[in-house]
Order: C-alpha cells, then structure tokens, then sequence
C-alpha cells in the first residue's frame, strides 16, 4: 500500500493513507486477541475463522450486533477513547450467551468524521480488550471517513459477534416452572444503556465532566464512562455447573422490558425490589433528573447487569460458578404463577 495516494480522495476530505497507518496501529491489539480458529490476518476482504464442533451433535451459530449508542458523545467530550470498545462487544456477546451460545469471532465498524489514526487505534484497542475478555478473536472490521456529514470529532462505534452452540444445550425457557430462582449479576455501573436521558440529566454538553463526585468517588465523567461487564465466562461456567433455564441481558427498558424476554407465558419472574443491590450512580440519576421509580427500572439497570433464572437445587452451584468466574452473584427473587412476566415486589 506504500503506493496508494489520492490528493484527490484527499482533498475531498479522506486520507487513505490515514487508513493505512489506522491499521498498523491497531494489529497489536488485534494480537492480543488471537484464538484457535483465527485463519485470515488483518487486512484482507473478509475474516476467516474455522471453529471446533468436536462433540457436538448439531452446532448452531448465533449472531448479536449492536453499538455503543450514545455513550459514546461523553468519550467524545472526554477525549477518551479506550472504553467504548469494551461496551461495543459487551453488547454483543452479552445478548449471544442468554441461549448459552459460546462467542467465536467479533467484527468492528467505525464511522468517523476525521480519520485520525491514533484515536482509531484506542478505539480499536478497546474492542480488542472486550474480545480477550469474552474470549474471542477480533477478525476484521471497518473504519469510514465521512467527510461532511459527520463532525471531524465524531464518530459511531458498532459491531457483530458470531457465536456457536450445540443445539441440544440451547438454554429452553421452557422447562422454567414456579421455585425457580432468579439470580442477579451485578452491573458496572449504567452500562451502555439509557445515555440518552442521562445525557439530558446532566446536561453532559455543559457539564463540567470531569469535576470530582463525593458520592461517586470520581468524576462524573469517568463514573459514566465505567465499561460494561462481559459476563461470558462466568455465565457459561454457571450454565455447565447448574440446571440454566433463562437468561436475561438487562440493557435498554430495563427489568421491565428484559427480564419477560425468558420468562415463558404463565409465569412471573417475582424480584424483590429490597434485594437489588444498587449504585451510587442510579441513585444521583434519579434525584437530579427527579425521575420516578418506576421509569428508572424501565429505563436502566439499576444495579443488575445480567439475570440468569435456575432450579431451585442447582442455585448454589450456580452461584459458586458466577462467584468463582469473578461476578458476585445473588439471589434476586423466584419464579411464580402470574401473567405479568415481571412483578418488582
């Protein structure tokens, strides 16, 4: 490529050298994301990735893609980049692992203003980091520069993951009856979820972001930008140590809106509102913003990251897997008879 140069791509707003040096930049985080299966190097026209289906019966791949949304304008005041890519692949392998799906590979894309390739390289250095702790490899992805319909500061961060589970092993609502115990896998902090009324809470454009918070130990800004969880691991050890039936990626609409979503009809997830764990965070959200209770746990997480509901024999060791896997898990509330999939109690 060290003959590739357009003066007129160039003075039209995009430098494809820029791209090039974006790419070297960011292979040693590529690197570090190397796994059994990884076939195709950087910078080819499609990633390649050969998986093992060594004792499966019937391997079935499952596919997530999201973004980090608008999270990423508060990076963008911060001029912080090396975040938002942990939560670009937390809400992709978050949502594969609830059929108990096991992530192989995650592609990038990033839209950008004003390709410069250091801040392309933190963003990559971020996702690259999600995928080592999700334990998948980082195969390929996109950078576009968008000259004149994007600011030269902005950018939009989003991706896909392909995952693959035996069919036999899908996790089957289904089998949920009433005893069943919900669990509770707590969350960072908001995640990458619901930053849109947070940005209007804060007045984020104004706000001083860096300013110290007494009560969140940290700057506003820095609390905001705290990473989501991956929760691959730990939930995969709980699902071979315990009877699994339902697992929940507590994301945007909250418990209200996510926990139904395995929750078969004719039954309710019953949580115990005491028992919630909360945040600092959501406790400053809803007093500034004099938001309801109600719209704040159909909003946000409120604490809890990832539900995951078990039989009432197996919750301990369930409980041992996610603790030993680093998540300290706990009991949120149990399965009953109802028709509302969700009752906060």
């Amino acid at each position: 490529m060290e003959n590739s140069h357009s003066a007129s791509y160039a003075a039209a707003g995009v430098d494809i050298e820029a791209g090039y040096k974006g790419v070297k930049l960011m292979q040693a985080h590529v690197a570090r994301t190397v796994i059994p299966g990884v076939v195709s190097d950087l910078g080819g026209f499609g990633g390649l990735f050969a998986p093992d289906m060594t004792g499966m019966a019937e391997p079935v791949l499952v596919s997530g893609t999201d973004g980090v949304g608008t999270k990423q304008r508060v990076a963008q005041l911060m001029d912080r980049h090396d975040t938002v890519g942990i939560d670009c692949v937390a809400m992709c392998v978050n949502d594969i692992i609830c059929c108990g799906a096991r992530p192989l590979f995650f592609l990038d894309y990033i839209a950008i203003g004003k390709n410069i390739p250091e801040k392309v390289a933190q963003l990559v250095a971020g996702v690259a980091e999600g995928c080592v702790q999700a334990g998948c490899a980082l195969i390929g992805g996109e950078t576009a520069e968008h000259p004149g319909t994007m600011a030269a500061d902005d950018y939009d961060l989003a991706g896909f993951s392909v995952g693959i589970v035996d069919r036999p092993k899908v996790i089957d609502p289904g089998k949920m009856v009433p005893g069943d115990v919900v669990l509770a896998l707590p969350s960072s902090g908001v995640h990458s979820n619901g930053f849109s009324l947070v940005r209007k809470v804060f007045d984020v454009e104004r706000a001083d972001l860096g300013k110290h918070v007494p009560e969140l130990g940290k700057g506003l800004g820095e609390a905001l930008l705290t990473p989501t969880v991956i929760y691959v691991k730990p939930v995969l050890a709980a699902m071979a140590a315990a009877d699994v039936k339902g697992v929940s990626h507590i994301t945007g609409g909250g418990f209200y809106e996510n926990i139904p979503r395995c929750i078969p009809d004719g039954l309710c997830a019953r949580v115990e509102k005491a028992a919630v764990r909360g945040l600092p965070i959501f406790e400053l959200i809803q007093r500034v913003g004099n938001i309801p209770e109600r719209d704040m746990f159909n909003t946000f997480n409120m604490g809890v990251g990832m539900t995951v509901v078990v039989s009432k024999d197996t919750a301990d060791k369930a409980l041992a897997a996610l603790r030993a896997g680093g998540v300290d898990a706990y009991v949120l509330g149990e399965i009953v008879r109802g028709e509302d999939k969700v009752a906060l109690c």
